[in-house]
C-alpha cells in the first residue's frame, strides 16, 4: 500500500563482501531511497509501533520527528547510516526515540560522537539495546542492565541480516507486551536462526 515508485530511479542496491571471520565491507547505492522523505508517518493509519532504520538521513530525522509528534512509540536504529549524522542531529533524534538499538561498534561511535555513554545519551528512552554478536546483547532499562545470552546457531552460514532478525524479535516482544528478558531471548533466538541460513 505504501510503496512509492520514483520514475527514472533504481531501487537501492547493496553488495556485501564477507570474509571467513565474518568481517564485512559494503558497497551501497541509495537510488530511489534518496527520496524517502516523500513518505510520511501520517500516510498510514493505525500505527501503534514504529522503527526508523537505515534510510536517507534526512528521511530518518523526519520520520523520528513525525513518530514523536504523533506520540507513536518507535525504535531508532541508525545502523549503517550512523556515520552520516553530526553530533547535534544524532543527539536530537536519540532523545526523541522511545527505544534505541545499536551493535557494540555503533554504540562506541555514538559515545565518541556525543561524549557520553549511550545510556546517558538516551535519557528519555525506555530501553537502549546493544547487540554484541557472539557475546549476546545487553538491554539497558530502568537503571539496570539485562544480559541476554547468545543462542548457539546450528551452523554459521551467513551473518548478513542477523541484526535485522534480532530487531524483529524486539518489535514482536514490544507489540505483545512481553517483559525485556523474554523479548531479548526471542530476539537472540531469531538472530541465531538467521545466521544458520543463507540469504534473507
Amino acid at each position: 500500500t505504501h510503496v512509492r515508485r520514483i520514475a527514472g530511479m533504481y531501487t537501492a542496491q547493496a553488495f556485501i563482501t564477507t570474509d571467513i571471520d565474518d568481517n564485512q565491507i559494503t558497497a551501497f547505492h541509495p537510488g530511489a531511497m534518496a527520496e524517502a522523505r516523500q513518505n510520511h508517518v501520517s500516510d498510514a493509519q493505525g500505527i501503534s509501533l514504529g522503527i526508523v532504520a537505515p534510510d536517507a538521513p534526512d528521511a530518518m530525522v523526519q520520520h523520528c520527528k513525525e513518530f514523536h509528534a504523533r506520540k507513536i512509540p518507535f525504535i531508532f536504529d541508525p545502523g549503517q547510516s550512523l556515520p552520516i549524522f553530526g553530533a547535534s542531529e544524532l543527539g536530537e533524534v536519540i532523545e526523541l526515540a522511545d527505544y534505541v538499538t545499536v551493535n557494540d561498534y555503533e554504540a562506541r561511535m555514538v559515545e565518541e560522537r556525543l561524549g557520553k555513554s549511550i545510556a546517558q545519551a538516551a535519557t528519555r528512552a525506555k530501553a537502549v539495546i546493544v547487540t554484541r554478536g557472539g557475546q549476546g546483547s545487553v538491554i539497558h532499562t530502568g537503571g539496570k542492565e539485562i544480559h541476554i545470552p547468545v543462542v548457539p546457531p546450528a551452523e554459521i552460514a551467513d551473518p548478513t541480516g542477523c541484526g535485522d532478525a534480532y530487531r524483529a524479535g524486539i518489535l514482536y516482544g514490544l507489540q505483545a507486551g512481553w517483559d525485556w528478558e523474554k523479548t531479548g531471548r526471542l530476539a537472540s533466538l531469531l538472530g541465531s536462526i538467521k545466521v544458520a541460513h543463507r540469504g534473507p
